[in-house]
């Protein structure tokens, strides 16, 4: 059995990027929670007031013989807006922020390389402000956050916010999609 890799990421509400992760080929578990604060076991009311230093992250487990890390850099960078600081629509916050957490000096190195690479190519008119911050204590969010968009697919968010995102994903990476 291959040896099963970790990343993660932080772009806006984990809702949106679990929902899309999810769907990644190669992508065993997901699960939302927080990284990069400075208060233990933090709970989602204390996050979303920002006063933690934590961000909304996904914790994505992978076999990197099916989806490659740099892959997954692709699909984050497509899925959320990386060029608006402490914010994700109308998510704003620190909470919010757009960050990838790197386990490796490998994961730190290719992230160097995709921003560069997107910056080179002008993906977008804004530089991008993502952080990268070396991986610490990842806090699981509260059960009601695991699979939330499958769970609560008639939620108006969901509706609204996460669907569009995973019609994106599907639409532009259809080679990568669970079957």
């Amino acid at each position: 059995m291959p040896e099963l890799q970790t990343a993660v990421f932080a772009g806006g509400c984990f809702w949106c990027l679990e929902a899309v992760f999810v769907r990644v080929q190669g992508v065993k578990s997901v699960e939302s929670g927080y990284m990069g604060g400075t208060v233990k076991n933090p709970a989602y009311r204390e996050v979303c007031m920002g006063t933690t230093g934590h961000a909304e992250a996904v914790r994505v487990t992978f076999d990197p013989q099916e989806v490659s890390y740099k892959e997954l850099l692709e699909v984050f960078f497509a899925i959320h807006d990386p060029t608006t600081l402490n914010q994700q629509g109308n998510d704003v916050g620190t909470q919010y922020r757009s960050a990838i957490f790197y386990l490796t000096d490998e994961q730190h190195r290719d992230a160097e390389q995709m921003i560069s690479e997107l910056t080179k190519a002008r993906t977008w008119s804004d530089p991008i402000v993502t952080k990268l911050e070396p991986a610490a204590a990842f806090y699981k969010a509260e059960d009601y956050h695991q699979d939330y968009f499958a769970n609560n697919p008639g939620q108006p968010y969901c509706q609204f916010i996460v669907a569009p995102k995973v019609r994106k994903f599907l639409k532009s990476f259809p080679e990568k999609a669970k079957a």
